[in-house]
């Protein structure tokens, strides 16, 4: 679910957000007051008066689970951002590891503001953003996103639509947990299939993409994600789901 901060102007949205991300003082941190792991909305604030608002989630504020190792949440954030900027495919805000966060090393991403009221519900998303969610869909496909609830579907003041939460990833046992079910059975559009074709098939796009996610995850895990990549490109067709099995609780 998107953080509601207490804000005294709108979220802006910089060209630049990574200066801020990376470098910005963080000021006026606050917990957000739901989510199993601690999660913080800040002010990022630079030296030049710069301003935006993130999202932090330090290490130490990760709950232990049995299925992932502990402490490895915050690096799946940013390699989900990672993946899917490899891939071409503007969908998670920029997200970054600070080291120096007030509750210790950790995830910081921009902050996007959604749009408010029932045109940006996961519901209506579903209408009105199909593309995008079809895209969604095949990126929790590859990464093996274990938790894509509705409320992590959103669309922001600009129009655009993002996906976020993705601590739940690129596990190497097959853990994929969606609300997004309304494409079972059909084939993936040829322009999606053409940009996971791209990427997999250029080695230096690949080994690039390799130097970005891999310091991140298990070296097990990277491979999985290969295997996966290569099953999808052998068989681009969005599968049927379990209902038992593949529904995220809760799922908004």
């Amino acid at each position: 679910m998107a953080p509601t901060l207490i804000m005294s102007e709108r979220a802006p949205f910089p060209d630049d957000p990574f200066a801020l991300l990376e470098h910005g003082t963080m000021e006026a941190v606050e917990l957000i007051p739901w989510g199993s792991n601690y999660t913080f909305a800040a002010l990022l604030v630079g030296e030049d008066g710069s301003r935006c608002y993130g999202v932090y989630k330090p290490r130490r504020g990760e709950v232990p689970l049995r299925d992932f190792p502990n402490g490895t949440l915050y690096k799946r954030e940013v390699a989900a951002y990672r993946l899917a900027s490899g891939l071409g495919w503007d969908m998670i805000p920029p997200t970054v590891i600070r080291e120096e966060g007030p509750h210790g090393i950790g995830s910081l991403q921009l902050y996007v503001e959604p749009r408010a009221g029932a045109s940006g519900q996961y519901e209506r998303l579903r209408e009105s953003h199909r593309c995008d969610l079809q895209r969604m869909a095949i990126f929790d496909l590859l990464a093996n996103n274990a938790d894509r609830k509705g409320g992590h579907c959103l669309l922001d003041v600009r129009g655009h639509v993002w996906g976020i939460d993705h601590g739940l990833t690129f596990h190497y046992v097959p853990k994929l947990r969606t609300v997004i079910w309304d494409y079972c059975g059909e084939r993936f559009p040829p322009e999606l299939v053409g940009a996971l074709h791209a990427v997999r098939a250029d080695r230096e796009r690949l080994d690039a993409l390799e130097e970005a996610v891999r310091p991140l995850i298990a070296q097990q895990e990277w491979e999985a994600l290969l295997q996966r990549w290569d099953r999808l490109l052998a068989n681009p067709c969005f599968p049927d789901l379990d209902p038992y099995r593949n529904v995220p609780w809760p799922p908004f």
